[in-house]
């Protein structure tokens, strides 16, 4: 099936709020799926908001207040009604999904859940391999056929109860921040219903699905932004993952050096949960070998009180628009109020020097891994894209070792800037999500301070700091690597206090 949706009534903030308290009260998030058999599972999801979390469906599911049959019949009425119109996925698994909601149902059933969110549905970015399904990585020049392995990414989810619902748009071969694609079509930003806008790329059809209140959670990869641009263009939460901590195996490669797997979804939680299924040993990705992954729940609750945060001077934010730049400074002050030092310091070189450096090394290897599809001058790769890669052709051998020496040079600086701190904190976008029709792809705003951490080999979380004229702006919460859990607790104590950070698109309540 192509594009399909179906629905439910919202639920206010204040109300997802009582809702998760109740929830926390029945089960902790380490027990939600240590059930006995005997659940007798009756009412149906339409009780639910559109937009609850993963954590809060699961919890629904293990209290047998709905079913996963239920969860995916939903997904797929809500894809059919606004998927026409959003463009997010290539592809519905339809009969896949409903039949792996009724063998989740089974297992719960009997007490033989597979994981906490058994029976919750994800997105897909369309490039990540399923066997059986096609690749098409936003383009036309690949072969179309149906691909023979699936992804580590999606095996490890599938293997905890988890229900692939569909494959979401990307931009062609990922190369590219706006979340534009002429070849395949661009996912409409759900944040503005009169005007078409940007979604924020590369995973773009992974952040509308999560925004619309299509599925709770979506893959997507992270190689200059392409996890933190949608989720802050779109309002929802994006975690760049560690290299390493996630495998790679089954992923088509834009740049390998700085490519990485990260989850989209609607809560801080909801990421740190995604984090303990996706992270581990793939037999795929030597970057993950002998890697000892932290446990993101353990640390999740404890609060910012006491931790040192970093943010830039004056003039590495002077590129951010005012309205951004106040959230991102009110927000600040709120992390201050719960307890953690704020200290300012001007990054050692400028955001712009950063993103120079990254786009070099990513066009270099992008050349290599792609230089089939875009050699020839009847390419059928959009000449935007094609022009992008050709660039790495210009990055000859020596060239490119010489950008490797200044990588190590520049992370041993960044490190050493950021010395006494426990995280650095940057608007996630300068600006906010621009009208489709005003882009243009010749400029990579959208990378000034995203760009910088897949340089330095670092994890960030971006995080819904609060709307401009209807248009979500974000926080962007850097770490060092393998400190992902310390972004992501920085992220919950913000979101315990604020009842919660996602809000919900006008215009996506119903059905």
């Amino acid at each position: 099936m192509r594009r399909a949706p179906f629905g439910a009534t919202m639920m206010s903030k204040g109300s997802a709020v009582m809702f998760h308290l109740f929830v926390s009260q029945a089960a902790s998030i380490y027990g939600l799926w240590q059930e006995g058999p005997g659940i007798t599972m009756t009412d149906t999801a339409e009780k639910l908001s559109p937009f609850a979390t993963a954590s809060e469906l699961a919890a629904s599911l293990r209290i047998g207040a709905t079913t996963s049959t239920d969860i995916v019949r939903r997904a797929l009425g809500r894809a059919a009604m606004h998927d026409g119109q959003l463009h997010a996925f290539v592809e519905i698994f339809s009969e896949a999904a409903l039949a792996a909601a009724a063998a989740a149902d089974e297992r719960r059933s009997r007490g033989a859940v597979l994981g906490p969110l058994d029976g919750i549905p994800f997105a897909v970015k369309d490039l990540f391999h399923m066997a059986g399904y096609a690749t098409s990585a936003g383009s036309k020049a690949l072969s179309g056929q149906p691909a023979t392995i699936t992804a580590n990414a999606v095996r490890r989810l599938t293997q905890a109860g988890m229900i692939a619902f569909g494959k979401a748009h990307t931009v062609e071969f990922a190369f590219g921040g706006w979340g534009t694609n002429a070849i395949l079509g661009t996912p409409l930003n759900p944040r503005d219903c009169d005007v078409a806008r940007a979604p924020g790329g590369s995973s773009s059809g992974s952040g509308v699905a999560v925004a619309a209140g299509l599925v709770p959670v979506a893959l997507g990869t992270d190689t200059g932004g392409s996890v933190r641009n949608p989720a802050s263009m779109c309002g929802v939460v994006g975690l760049k993952t560690s290299v390493g901590l996630v495998g790679r195996g089954g992923l088509l490669p834009l740049a390998a050096s700085f490519d990485s797997v990260g989850p989209l979804v609607r809560s801080v939680e909801d990421a740190a949960l995604l984090l303990s299924l996706l992270q581990g040993p793939d037999p795929s990705d030597p970057a993950t070998f002998c890697v000892s992954a932290p446990d993101p729940l353990q640390t999740l609750e404890h609060g910012v009180k006491g931790l040192r945060l970093r943010i830039p001077s004056e003039r590495d934010l002077g590129s951010v628009q005012d309205g951004v730049l106040t959230i991102f400074r009110a927000t600040v002050q709120q992390l201050t109020g719960l307890g953690a030092e704020i200290e300012e310091k001007a990054m050692p070189r400028s955001p712009e020097e950063y993103m120079a450096t990254t786009g070099d090394l990513m066009a270099a290897e992008a050349w290599h891994h792609m230089r089939e599809y875009v050699e020839s001058e009847t390419s059928v790769v959009h000449p935007v894209i094609r022009a992008r890669i050709l660039r790495g052709r210009e990055i000859d051998g020596a060239r490119y070792q010489e950008l490797l020496g200044l990588r190590r040079d520049l992370q041993a600086e960044f490190l050493r800037y950021l010395e006494g701190a426990h995280a650095l904190l940057t608007p996630t976008a300068p600006i906010l999500a621009p009208p489709l029709a005003e882009i243009d792809e010749a400029k990579t705003p959208l990378g000034t301070f995203t760009r910088l951490v897949n340089l330095m080999d670092m994890a960030a979380l971006s995080v819904p700091a609060g709307l401009v004229a209807g248009l979500p702006a974000a926080l962007q919460i850097v770490v060092r690597h393998f400190d992902d859990a310390v972004a992501l607790r920085i992220g919950r104590a913000l979101e315990v206090a604020r009842g919660g950070l996602f809000e919900p698109p006008q215009g996506y309540g119903q059905p």
